[in-house]
C-alpha cells in the first residue's frame, strides 16, 4: 500500500496531470506525468505521488484488482527515485489482465524512460558480457 502522502486522491488532481502533463503509452499500460517545479509551489517540495485507473474494460473485480495491486507495487518501487513534485497517473489497458508483474514492470520502465524520469543504465545486477576483440583466433572449446 502506498502511503497517504504518497497517493493521488481528488480527481481534480488526476484531471490536472492528465491534462497538463506528458504521457508515454505502452501495449499493457499509459502513464501520464506532470512535475513542478519546487520554486513556483507555494510550501516545501512535496515527495512524488501516483494514482492509478484501471476501468471495467481491463475485466471483472478480481482481475481489475489484481492489476491495480501489482501496478502500485511496482510504483510504490520507482517513487523515491523519482524527482520531487512528480504526480504520475498510471492508467491500465485491457491487455494488462493477461501480463505478468515482470510484463508490467518493464512496461512502466519503457514508460518512465520514455518521459525521462528514470535513467537509461543498466540495473545493478545486469553486467554486460565482455567481448572478444576482432582480431583474436576463434576459440574452438578444445585445449588439445
Amino acid at each position: 500500500m502506498l502511503p497517504a502522502a504518497a497517493r493521488l486522491r481528488r480527481s481534480e488532481d488526476f484531471r490536472v496531470v492528465l491534462r497538463r502533463g506528458s504521457r508515454a503509452g505502452r501495449r499493457r499500460l499509459v502513464v501520464h506525468a506532470l512535475t513542478t517545479d519546487p520554486s513556483e509551489a507555494a510550501d516545501a517540495p512535496s515527495a512524488a505521488r501516483a494514482g492509478f485507473v484501471v476501468s471495467k474494460a481491463v475485466g471483472n473485480s478480481v482481475v481489475r484488482h489484481r492489476v491495480s495491486r501489482r501496478l502500485r507495487h511496482l510504483v510504490s518501487a520507482k517513487l523515491g527515485t523519482l524527482p520531487a513534485g512528480t504526480s504520475l497517473v498510471v492508467r491500465a489497458l485491457p491487455p494488462s489482465s493477461t501480463a505478468s508483474s515482470a510484463e508490467l514492470g518493464s512496461d512502466l520502465d519503457a514508460a518512465l524512460r520514455r518521459l525521462g524520469l528514470l535513467s537509461s543504465r543498466r540495473p545493478a545486477g545486469d553486467v554486460p558480457r565482455p567481448t572478444r576483440p576482432a582480431d583474436a583466433t576463434p576459440d574452438h572449446g578444445s585445449a588439445v
